[in-house]
């Protein structure tokens, strides 16, 4: 990782939030957006990896032995173990459990954001929000597509959410922003919460 590539997106962040990918950032950002709050001038930046394989190097630039700055982070339940043992590697904690992890400030979607966003939902808030994105007839044609047809709604949804990177951006910012309060994914909450203190997300319940 070109440590110079990396810096500009923290500044003088004193925290960062390590994710897999720019979907994640949108929807964490826009859950702190519902709070009124803009990460960046709270001093928390939040770094898309590019994949959770690149935890390590992260780690390196902003863990103990680089910048050493607060750490936080969001994975994927398949992505957990490179999140584990990046962490371990880069001497931040040892035999870390799911609720180690947590204590830590990194949270686990199960399956994936997409899943965790999807359940919160359902299906038909979904699908509102698709049609409002004007991807609906788009959806329809991807579910009578052969290898898509009869499988269940919730599969089809994660799937056509990643069939392109800015889609998956726009709608996990959009369905984050339609959630009920009382049913905010876990993760997302958790996160937020750890990155803002004690107080963080007192308005807001998880499922």
């Amino acid at each position: 990782m070109d440590e110079r590539l990396a810096l500009p997106a923290v500044g003088d962040c004193h925290t960062v939030v390590l994710v897999e990918g720019l979907s994640d950032k949108a929807a964490l950002e826009a859950l702190a957006r519902r709070h009124g709050r803009d990460l960046g001038a709270d001093g928390v930046a939040v770094v898309a990896m590019g994949g959770a394989q690149a935890i390590g190097r992260f780690l390196e630039l902003f863990g103990p032995r680089g910048r050493n700055l607060g750490l936080a982070g969001l994975c994927d339940a398949p992505e957990e173990a490179d999140f584990r043992r990046g962490l371990e590697r880069a001497g931040v904690g040892t035999n870390l459990t799911r609720e180690a992890l947590e204590a830590l400030g990194f949270f686990v979607c199960v399956e994936d954001l997409e899943d965790e966003l999807i359940r919160a939902l359902g299906t038909e808030a979904v699908e509102e929000v698709v049609a409002a994105e004007g991807e609906l007839h788009r959806f329809r044609t991807f579910q009578n597509q052969p290898a898509w047809r009869g499988r269940p709604v919730e599969d089809q949804l994660r799937r056509f959410m990643k069939t392109y990177s800015g889609r998956a951006i726009r709608v996990a910012a959009r369905l984050t922003e339609a959630l009920d309060p009382a049913h905010v994914p876990r993760p997302l909450a958790g996160v937020l919460a750890y990155v803002s203190g004690p107080a963080a997300a007192a308005d807001e319940a998880v499922v």
